[in-house]
């Protein structure tokens, strides 16, 4: 029966390639040799299912215009099999060259005349051929939810059918597998010299069914009827093929698919079914177990358990609650029965129902000295009058040790088990013989006559001073202690006597040194607020501002300035390549590329500003040019930006930037040079001349900078002229740092210089120099003279 199936199958499919007298009627296309099928005919009435349909078409330069033409009427003809409208079929289409340019999207039109109009006044882009573009756009941007294709949920097939007339100047394998891992159904269709490894790595399983090659252009019309057989359902696949099928088949355009009944999922083989575990994703409640059905879930309760009225929660069902469980004293439930229990100091007889009471001492192993006493849970040992029981719970002792008066104690007595021990009252502690007492402390009689602090030692209370004081020879009085009197504390200029120490303080006008001995001149540039950029000096009575080597001090005296364009003001947008290609780690390099850039920068209220756009698939505004003021801001809004990783719109980022970036609302102002720099590591997926063109007449001058995989011709369109001083390239990352000097050196170089006006500030700077050198020699000068007057000093005391 299954080979008779195929067989059938076969012939059907046979019999709709093979032209025949009933094909429908052929008319002449307006001004073309080819044929379009009547609108009119009735054979070409179908029962089409809804599709969500893309075609995309090879529009390289190997294509002749007389064959470009054949491929639309092509197209028109398959147009007349598909019922077109918004709950019918949708249809969209794109044509690809080096580039995938995209006619009209699946919501464009809802009429077949529309689309046909549409088709005809396509143009021919003769450019590449990149196939494997055209299926990621395809997949990417044409079939999304976005461009008008309908939820997976609804099931509505999504068809693209890719007409082709040679080799891909891409890779196809792979993205091609992907779409279709994405529940795309791709029909191939290669002209001339296509390879069909190629083709059948394009198109969908059975290869029988979705893919097709014809010698030339002109037999591509042989297919139409071919195509009829498939979208108007002409065989029900799931009928006429073993579709292995756990649950439900279904027919798409010369294919089908497997689908599972309410309450199951498909697994990944896409044929078997599984339950869905319902308990697994709701919230059920069941106090016990939770059960899987076919209509959602159950709660059950564990043996010895019964479910409550909420179908829940469960209750342990109580068998001694019955009251026939005959038990004389305790009743116990256990799941499913009952025991019976007694109480305690009794033993469950053999009948399990009656209790008899435990006589614990009866086998006479208690082991007691004098006396014993049964208990509920043991045999008890006792002692007779006079006596109590040891800590063994077997033997006696007397009660007193203490009473026969022998125990030789000074003071108290106390029993302690078997001993008596003597205790010392109040005030009093025993002494090492453990019978007599001496007092406690020699000094809490107050007699002890010491001036500060007393401390009691043994048997004698003695006299203490406070720290900085000494005790005197009467053993009684103390005196302060002058750490300073033998002249060894080493001050420069002053002593002081404390506490604890000597320590040295210097003459109003200088401060201590870190070592604590020598004195220095009051450093202003601790004490005031000196406004110094980088570095602040102080002098003898003033103060004077430095900078960090490669900076030079600005004309206020204070603020350093490094050499570049900081005498330039511009509004400057950075427009940078957020897509996959890049990857993370070369994302970062891109971000300290950006910074390196921004360190040449004056940037300030009145001086630069910045602002960046990141694009991928789609376009975003990092930071706008009003939003920071200085290099820092600007530095730290550039490392917190976030990678994209998507594809490379890089048309839309110039649009984005010649419509917001520059305008008032983002910050660009009046009468400030407006630079652009582009970044980019490969192929534009759109047009980037159009909007580049225009950023350009509006007087925005833009650097294109290219790494990798960057296409020169895209670089040549954003650039500004001429390219030679607007476009920059590197092989790779590595050699980033030759564009950054290039660019810098540009970006300066671009503004006018007064080669009197560098003359003048050098001389500037020279005499700059030459004021701070006095300075600091007027300063050795007072420091040594004030140095020899200490001397001076010392030596007339000695």
């Amino acid at each position: 029966m299954r080979s008779l199936a195929l067989g059938f199958f076969c012939l059907l499919c046979c019999n709709a390639a093979r032209p025949e007298r009933r094909r429908p009627k052929l008319i002449p296309a307006k001004g073309q040799n080819d044929t379009i099928i009547k609108n009119n005919t009735a054979e070409n009435t179908c029962k089409a299912m809804p599709l969500d349909f893309v075609f995309v078409i090879d529009s390289s330069r190997s294509i002749q215009p007389k064959d470009y033409e054949k491929v639309k009427t092509f197209i028109v003809n398959l147009l007349q099999f598909l019922d077109v409208g918004p709950n019918a079929t949708r249809v969209g289409l794109l044509q690809y060259g080096s580039v995938v340019q995209p006619e009209f999207s699946l919501n464009s039109y809802t009429t077949k005349a529309e689309v046909e109009e549409a088709v005809r006044n396509m143009t021919h882009l003769a450019t590449g051929t990149m196939t494997g573009l055209a299926i990621q756009y395809t997949m990417e941007v044409a079939l999304t939810e976005e461009q008008g294709a309908r939820p997976m949920s609804l099931q509505i097939p999504r068809i693209a059918v890719i007409v082709t007339d040679g080799r891909p100047q891409d890779t196809v394998e792979e993205v091609a597998a992907q779409a279709k891992q994405a529940g795309i159904q791709i029909f191939a269709i290669g002209v001339g010299r296509v390879e069909m490894n190629t083709l059948k790595a394009i198109g969908s399983e059975p290869h029988s069914e979705h893919v097709h090659l014809v010698a030339n252009f002109s037999q591509i019309e042989t297919l139409t009827s071919v195509f009829k057989s498939k979208l108007c359902g002409g065989s029900d696949m799931c009928e006429v093929v073993e579709h292995q099928c756990q649950h439900i088949c279904v027919s798409s355009p010369a294919s089908y698919r497997c689908k599972c009944r309410k309450g199951f999922t498909l697994n990944p083989d896409g044929k078997t079914c599984k339950a869905d575990d319902t308990c697994a994703v709701v919230d059920h409640g069941c106090d016990h177990i939770c059960v899987n059905l076919a209509e959602g879930y159950e709660c059950r309760c564990r043996p010895g358990y019964e479910l409550t009225i909420d179908l829940k929660k469960c209750n342990r069902i109580d068998f001694c609650d019955l009251g026939n469980h005959g038990c004389e004293h305790n009743c116990v439930s256990l799941p499913g029965s009952y025991i019976c229990s007694c109480m305690k100091g009794y033993i469950l007889n053999s009948d399990g129902k009656t209790c008899s009471k435990i006589d614990h001492c009866a086998d006479g192993n208690h082991g007691c000295e004098q006396e014993f006493m049964n208990t509920e849970t043991s045999c008890v040992c006792k002692c007779s009058n006079g006596y109590t029981l040891r800590p063994d719970g077997k033997t006696c002792k007397k009660v007193d040790p203490c009473a026969d008066g022998t125990h030789g104690c000074e003071q108290e007595s106390v029993s302690t088990g078997d001993s008596c021990v003597c205790r010392c009252r109040e005030g009093f502690t025993l002494r090492p013989d453990g019978k007599t007492c001496r007092k406690v402390d020699p000094c809490a009689d107050g007699t002890h006559g010491c001036e500060q602090e007393s401390v009691s030692t043994g048997d004698s209370c003695v006299c203490r001073c406070r720290e900085g004081f000494t005790l005197r020879p009467d053993g009684k009085t103390c005196r302060k202690t002058d750490h300073c009197a033998d002249g060894n504390h080493g001050c420069e200029q002053e002593s002081m006597n404390t506490d604890d120490s000597c320590v040295c303080k210097c003459r109003a006008g200088y401060t201590l040194r870190a070592d604590g001995k020598t004195c220095q001149s009051v450093d202003l540039c601790q004490t005031l607020d000196h406004g110094c950029q980088h570095l602040c000096v102080s002098t003898a009575d003033s103060y004077i501002c430095k900078c960090h080597e490669g900076f030079s001090l600005a004309g206020d005296g204070k603020r350093c300035e490094k050499p570049g364009c900081h005498d330039g003001v511009m509004d400057l947008v950075f427009v940078i390549d957020g897509s996959k290609s890049l990857g993370a780690a070369n994302f970062e390099r891109v971000k300290q590329w950006v910074n390196s850039i921004v360190d040449s920068l004056d940037i300030s209220r009145t001086g630069t500003h910045v602002g960046l756009i990141q694009f991928s698939t789609k376009v975003h505004t990092e930071f706008t040019l009003g939003r920071h003021r200085t290099a820092q801001d600007v530095k730290r809004a550039v490392a917190q930006m976030q990678y994209m990783g998507r594809g490379s719109m890089t048309g839309s980022a110039l649009r984005h930037m010649f419509q917001f970036g520059f305008s008032e609302k983002e910050g660009a102002r009046s009468n400030i040079p407006r630079v652009c720099v582009v970044f980019t590591d490969g192929r534009s997926q759109d047009d980037v001349s159009e909007w580049a063109t225009k950023a350009k007449n509006a007087g925005v001058t833009i650097y294109a900078l290219g790494v990798g995989k960057a296409i020169e011709q895209e670089l040549r369109e954003i650039a500004s002229e001429p390219a030679e001083m607007h476009l920059y390239y590197a092989e790779d990352f590595e050699k980033m740092g030759e564009i950054t000097k290039k660019l810098k050196s540009r970006i300066c170089n671009d503004k006018p210089a007064d080669e009197n006006m560098c003359r003048c500030e050098s001389l500037i700077v020279f005499q700059k120099q030459v004021t701070e050198k006095l300075k600091d020699l007027a300063q050795s000068i007072e420091a040594m003279s004030k140095k020899l007057e200490t001397l001076e000093n010392q030596a007339g005391r000695n």
